[in-house]
């Protein structure tokens, strides 16, 4: 009798059981339209500036069918609950919340993937890209101009003030000068996180990105070789008006490690050219701190090596647990057991780095030689030691 009434409900039965697709409910038939452009918005402690950002989304985009995907990892401010309050009613907007790991080259990568529309774009959610310029963008595209259009800030008409500090404009053109020895066209702001390219040229070079790091853009034309056509598209970079600026030591140490990656084609793995990144901070670390130690504090050379491998251990610690092994990043009572068993097993490795430093040393080599032959034992015998115990999987 259930299984009857359950069927005449459905339409089941009684000569009914093969219908049509025209006879189905029309609720089931109902479906929004796929929008043109997909607007990915990577975001990590953005909640103040959702909202505006939205706003100006929809005036900027006036008569073109869009969306915006928000892809946030895991904010501790509320970023997630604010795109889905907004989210509620409005249609457009999305959230994609990803949990247990971070990065913006690795959240655009499922942002795009995620969208079903012809264009997807890529902007930051600090309001200091112009979205004004998404429509002129979107027609280079249109038309068949370009294949990739870009937002560049130091194209004629575009303005890079929004950088802020001194140390932030020096940090960025010597990471275009690098990357544009490497590039295979011509671009003069292949570190612009402002681009639009149609989503099936997206679809083919996912799978040869590295999705590390910050700049998506690089890896991008990296992967796409020099058959891709870039048109760049002017635009004035805002200062950020809420939040902190992303742009750091941690951010060029991955940017470093995505050109040396391309430079070997992938065959040495991402995680130990990150690793290896670190280890040349380290080896300044080692470098400086035995200048002060033998130069300045007067200390004969085995003790400022033997301090000086302290202090780079120390700060290779920290930079690995926050990049080479950020997805299994040590945290409270971890952290702390981590950095003990790392300083311990690392000793071992720190009498022979020590020992040969002193040894070239003696031999004349000079303290800068000797001290960098030393750190580069330390880093070798470090990785190794990082792999098998310190962030083994858990």
């Amino acid at each position: 009798m259930v299984e009857r009434a359950t069927a005449e409900l459905l339409g089941v039965g009684s000569g009914q059981a093969h219908t049509s697709a025209a006879d189905r409910p029309a609720a089931i038939e109902v479906r929004q339209a796929a929008p043109e452009l997909s607007v990915v918005v990577p975001c990590y402690n953005e909640r103040p500036n959702i909202a505006p950002l939205v706003l100006r989304l929809e005036a900027a985009l006036a008569g073109v069918g869009w969306e915006a995907v928000f892809v946030d990892d895991a904010s501790p401010d509320g970023t997630a609950a604010e795109v889905l309050a907004i989210a509620v009613s409005d249609q457009r907007v999305r959230c994609i919340r990803r949990i247990g790991r971070r990065g913006l080259s690795s959240a655009v990568i499922e942002g795009a993937l995620a969208s079903s529309a012809a264009f997807v774009a890529v902007m930051d959610g600090d309001l200091q890209h112009d979205e004004t310029r998404l429509p002129a963008m979107l027609a280079l595209l249109r038309s068949g101009a370009a294949d990739l259009a870009v937002g560049s800030r130091h194209a004629a008409g575009g303005d890079a003030a929004g950088l802020g500090s001194a140390w932030r404009h020096r940090l960025s053109e010597l990471g275009i000068r690098v990357a544009r020895a490497f590039l295979p066209v011509p671009l003069s702001d292949p570190l612009s996180g402002f681009f639009m390219l149609p989503r099936p040229l997206f679809d083919r070079l996912a799978p040869r990105l590295t999705g590390t790091g910050f700049k998506i853009l690089l890896d991008l034309l990296l992967a796409a070789g020099k058959g891709v056509r870039v048109v760049e598209v002017p635009f004035v970079f805002r200062p950020r008006l809420a939040g902190e600026s992303k742009l750091d030591l941690l951010v060029s140490i991955q940017f470093a490690a995505v050109l040396i990656d391309r430079l070997f084609r992938g065959i040495l793995p991402l995680r130990f050219l990150a690793f290896a990144c670190v280890g040349a901070v380290g080896i300044l670390v080692n470098l400086a701190a035995l200048g002060v130690f033998t130069k300045l504090a007067g200390l004969g050379f085995e003790w400022g090596q033997g301090l000086a491998t302290l202090a780079a251990m120390l700060v290779n610690f920290e930079l690995n647990n926050r990049i080479t092994y950020r997805d299994q990043r040590l945290k409270g009572r971890k952290l702390w057991q981590g950095r003990a068993l790392f300083v311990l097993v690392c000793g071992f490795g720190a009498i022979a780095n020590v020992g040969i430093a002193g040894m070239l040393y003696r031999r004349h080599a000079g303290w800068t030689l000797a001290g960098a032959a030393g750190a580069a034992i330390g880093v070798v015998w470090n990785y190794a030691v990082s792999a098998t115990l310190v962030w083994r999987a858990r």
